[in-house]
């Protein structure tokens, strides 16, 4: 199959996404001389232009579009054409309100914004495939294409009844008989058993609490839907362009998406990335969707969206102060991007998003944004030759499944302060902030490659995860495991004990007496450091190699951290230092060190195939020792044992 390569052709791509709609003809002639000179190489094109290609069912206005095409090509640009079906014409909603999607209270969601689709409506989905083929027809053979780009941000949740009669039809082919659905489900509690299929419905809103596995299997099933939709433009795309690869852009950490089951139908797997940059925690939010998104590509990726300056959908929209975009793009490309792109190349007039950035701002191209931009392609041209296609190697996995999350987020869990995305953040802070290079893994996949496991949380495993994370320890790895893990099966029925045996005895455990969760706030005190969010009250089973304790309160003496061998299991949440310096003890033990010692606390160090990153993400200048002779590809200097940093300066140091 086609990959990021056939795209890249050893380059860095550096674009974004182009709603040249938007502006009269005589603009796009200046965009394209713009865009040279900036480096432009690849623009998005058509991903919301549905009610321009087809302004009334079954009519084609393709004339703006080939004229488009023919200029990129013209301009030596490449084209990632978008279907345009993330956001249906209003007359589609008009004409056949069946295309609508409805709420869980039953509300239909109207046009006149966008995602307004039905991913189980028969009449969506045929109008979708039908444009998607006349694109692919007529496009599929033209030089400026180099990439399809399906749809746009899948999120989409349908309660209404043709997603109704779907959800049956995906149950049936799960459990085959109602006997199993409702063992699976455990509808003897509260009476919920059912005697007919007909009588089953998307979780919409209940008196009171709602089957938490009945919502557990709906958002497998949107997860799914959803796919289908993908794969159904996909396939006929791929039918016309065997030779190019498609993709779809993920947004990150989103609910309603299995990212590693859509990751294995794409040939690229890209995402948007927004860091707040007024957040203290940017860059390591940056950081983990990248390692998280490399993973899922298992190699280089492709960042489909970033902002060039604010967004304008948070409270306060920030713009990104001098350097801070050029920093974040170089650290997404330091962690296996090989595509640069934005939301969107000139920002709007017009429309919702018209105070969203674009690569060219209401500030014109004498704009500090699009001044910073220029320098961020020249940036990339210079490494380009020496980091396109190379590889990163991690020797720690954090573990992550939907699955898991789905499972955990429930309205009957022992703490609403426990969001299962805030632990991941933090445990995978904790090892950016220890300077170590972590990718992600799924509880199923091979982690025989890394020398270092870490869950931070997993509520919900199957039996096969179990037995990997044994097999795992057993084989010579370290597995180091956060409260809550392993609490349920996939059905969300409580595993013996509160927490599977297999595991308990692993850790040492001989009985999880209580869950005591922890106030907004509140904390309790460890040897050598303080915790906050989840407490547990456990009982050692006297195998323990090393424990640390709880200190006063209710847990007194009793293990806050046990390990058994190789096997580590933390029941609270240590504060951040606590945190950090536990996971470096743990993988230096196992023979896991950063890729260079002695980093201040603000600078990030990444190695690519043979370039060394080194990224200062602090605003005071910063000098770093970095052994040995190295040539910035940035500047073109030599660097000898030391390099000097600015303000969210960086270097790309090749030996």
């Amino acid at each position: 199959m086609p990959g990021l390569t056939d795209a890249t052709r050893g380059r860095l791509l550096f674009g974004g996404d182009y709603n040249p709609e938007q502006w009269p003809e005589e603009t796009w002639h200046e965009d394209v001389r713009l865009m040279k000179a900036a480096g432009v190489n690849s623009v998005t094109l058509g991903v919301f232009s549905w009610s321009t290609l087809e302004p009334e069912p079954g009519a084609r206005e393709f004339g703006r579009l080939d004229t488009l095409m023919d200029l990129m090509h013209e301009n030596g640009i490449g084209v990632v054409l978008a279907t345009p079906t993330s956001s249906p014409p209003p007359w589609m909603g008009r004409l056949h309100p069946d295309t609508l999607p409805v709420t869980e209270d039953g509300r239909t969601e109207w046009w006149g914004g966008r995602q307004h689709f039905s991913h189980s409506s028969a009449t969506y989905r045929r109008y979708a495939a039908a444009i998607t083929e006349d694109l692919a027809a007529r496009y599929g053979g033209h030089p400026a294409l180099t990439m399809w780009h399906i749809n746009n941000e899948y999120c989409t949740f349908d309660h209404g009844d043709e997603a109704a009669a779907a959800f049956r039809r995906w149950l049936r082919e799960k459990y085959g008989t109602l006997d199993a659905l409702n063992e699976a489900w455990g509808t003897a509690f509260w009476s919920q058993g059912y005697d007919t299929w007909d009588g089953i419905l998307p979780p919409r809103l209940p008196h009171y609490m709602r089957n938490p596995t009945q919502g557990l299997d709906f958002r497998r099933f949107t997860s799914d839907m959803l796919l289908e939709c993908f794969v159904a433009e996909r396939d006929i795309v791929r039918r016309h362009t065997p030779h190019l690869p498609v993709t779809s852009n993920f947004m990150p950490l989103w609910f309603g998406q299995d990212a590693w089951r859509w990751a294995e139908e794409e040939d690229v797997v890209s995402v948007d990335i927004y860091p707040d940059p007024r957040d203290p925690q940017g860059a390591q939010s940056g950081a983990l969707v990248q390692d998280m998104t490399r993973s899922q590509a298992r190699g280089p990726w492709m960042l489909m969206e970033q902002a060039a300056g604010p967004v304008n959908w948070r409270g306060v929209n920030h713009p990104k102060p001098r350097g801070l975009n050029r920093l974040w793009s170089l650290q997404a490309v330091a962690r296996g991007a090989d595509a640069v792109c934005y939301f969107q190349w000139r920002q709007s007039r017009q429309g919702a998003e018209k105070f969203h950035s674009g690569m060219l701002s209401h500030a014109g191209e004498e704009g500090r944004t699009h001044q910073e931009v220029k320098q961020l392609g020249a940036d990339l041209e210079r490494i380009a030759a020496e980091v396109t296609g190379r590889n990163i190697t991690a020797n720690i996995a954090v573990l992550h499944d939907w699955h898991a999350w789905w499972a955990g987020a429930q309205d009957g869990r022992l703490s609403a302060q426990v969001e299962y995305p805030d632990v991941l953040s933090a445990w995978h802070r904790a090892l950016w902030q220890a300077h170590l290079t972590t990718d992600f893994a799924h509880p199923e996949h091979d982690l025989t490659p890394y020398s270092v496991v870490v869950v931070p949380q997993l509520y919900a495993l199957t039996d096969a995860a179990i037995d990997n994370l044994l097999a795992y320890v057993h084989g010579g790895g370290t597995l180091v495991c956060g409260f809550q893990t392993g609490v349920a099966d996939e059905d969300d029925r409580v595993r013996p004990g509160g927490m599977d045996p297999r595991l308990r005895e692993l850790f040492g455990i001989r009985t999880l007496h209580e869950w005591w969760p922890l106030d907004a706030g509140e904390t309790v005190t460890c040897e050598g450091f303080h915790a906050s969010l989840w407490s547990e009250e456990l009982e050692a089973d006297g195998t323990a190699d090393e424990t640390v304790a709880y200190k006063g309160g209710e847990l007194d003496a009793l293990p806050a951290i046990l390990r058994k061998g190789r096997a580590w299991y933390v029941s609270t949440l240590p504060e951040p230092e606590a945190l950090r310096d536990l996971l470096a003890r743990i993988a230096d033990g196992a023979g896991v060190r950063p890729v260079l010692d002695g980093l201040p606390e603000q600078v990030e160090a990444v190695r690519r195939g043979e370039v060394l990153f080194v990224l200062n993400h602090g605003r005071e200048p910063v000098t770093v020792e970095v052994p040995g002779t190295h040539h910035d590809l940035l500047t073109g200097t030599v660097v000898t044992d030391l390099v000097t940093l600015g303000r969210y300066g960086a270097a790309v140091l090749q030996p």
